[in-house]
């Protein structure tokens, strides 16, 4: 069987793909074809009806050429159309070397349209995102493509069932925290989650995945947080991101790159306020790629999303962004929960690590 045979299998299961179902396929470049072929023919074997849209990335530059900013911020109708016909959302997100230079203000509008989408798909679908690494990608970033196929490949088909186990242990536990720190020289950054819930992403939601989250206080975020090197969100670079925070909002920020869009991005409703604070815990996920869906997984990261929060979380804020952004702690950074330690550099916790007996 081939790997991505066996991908499009657990996909059709986690999803519960049955008689019936209607299943909807996004595929963001040719790249991706090989691994929406195999769904499609799961997806039929199972007796379901799969609809393909080819949501081309190059697509969305055009727009961000030529299109006004009324057309920019409204969301695709076919799109959207595809999100409430279907019972069951998949989506290929291929790793797209991003333009060289992309106006961050007009992105930060298309961002709004494209989470009026994904605000549906949340609501009204099962569903499953995929990131698929490239070989440009790899170019881009200077690793071999073979070391991040290898490691999207251990990071998507492993034992789900036992690492769920794990999480499952671990979100019990974070359960009765009350504050959660993040330290490192150029951060300190306090999160309340008193009385809010921890769930756990074991193979379900975000491929690859494995990762813990909850929805801090919408006024519970005091400190600040520094994001050093580049990382890519919609196609734009960001680099050296740092963002400070009062009750619970950003009131400050700067970027050596990237400025204009996140200044855009922080202007939507909700986008201010952390909807998500997550935990990596995959082991099998080691290289930081800049790209956010990636590299939140990592045991040894952590990671805030600013606007639209887990409601299952307890989570209260609304927005039409969710933007993760990841801080690696492998080098020098801790994380802490009531004060005890689960991240120093690349010491873990055993309840973190799933070493705990």
């Amino acid at each position: 069987m081939s790997r991505w045979t066996e991908l499009a299998r657990h996909l059709a299961e986690v999803n519960a793909v049955g008689a019936g179902t209607k299943v909807s396929i996004f595929a963001t470049t040719a790249s991706v074809l090989d691994a929406v072929a195999e769904l499609v023919e799961e997806v039929y074997r199972r007796g379901g009806l799969p609809q393909v849209q080819l949501v081309e990335e190059r697509y969305d530059r055009s727009s961000l050429a030529h299109a006004s900013a009324e057309v920019l911020r409204q969301p695709a109708p076919m799109e959207l159309a595809s999100m409430q016909w279907a019972d069951v959302h998949v989506s290929f997100r291929g790793m797209q070397a991003p333009a060289a230079e992309l106006d961050g203000t007009r992105l930060g509008l298309q961002r709004e349209g494209k989470g009026i989408v994904s605000t549906e798909r949340w609501h009204g679908t099962r569903w499953t995102l995929v990131r698929i690494p490239s070989r440009e990608w790899a170019e881009l970033i200077g690793v071999p493509f073979a070391q991040l196929e290898d490691e999207f490949f251990a990071g998507t088909l492993a034992d789900w069932g036992a690492h769920r186990q794990h999480l499952d242990a671990l979100c019990d536990r974070l359960n009765d925290v009350r504050t959660v720190r993040i330290l490192a020289e150029d951060t300190d950054l306090r999160l309340d989650c008193a009385g809010r819930t921890w769930v756990p992403f074991a193979g379900e939601a975000n491929l690859p995945d494995g990762e813990v989250a909850t929805a801090p206080h919408e006024d519970g975020v005091e400190g600040h947080i520094v994001f050093p090197g580049s990382f890519w969100f919609g196609g734009a670079e960001i680099k050296d991101l740092s963002l400070r925070f009062a009750a619970g909002e950003v009131v400050e920020f700067t970027a050596a790159v990237g400025a204009d869009f996140v200044a855009r991005m922080l202007d939507a409703p909700g986008a201010r306020r952390v909807g998500e604070l997550g935990i990596g815990t995959n082991a099998n996920m080691q290289t930081m790629t800049g790209d956010l869906l990636l590299d939140e997984k990592i045991l040894g990261t952590a990671h805030i999303a600013l606007g639209r929060s887990y409601p299952q979380c307890g989570g209260k804020n609304e927005s039409t962004i969710h933007w993760d952004i990841v801080k690696d702690l492998r080098r020098s950074g801790r994380l802490e929960a009531d004060g005890t330690t689960l991240i120093d550099g690349t010491t873990y916790a055993p309840i973190l690590s799933g070493r705990e007996r």
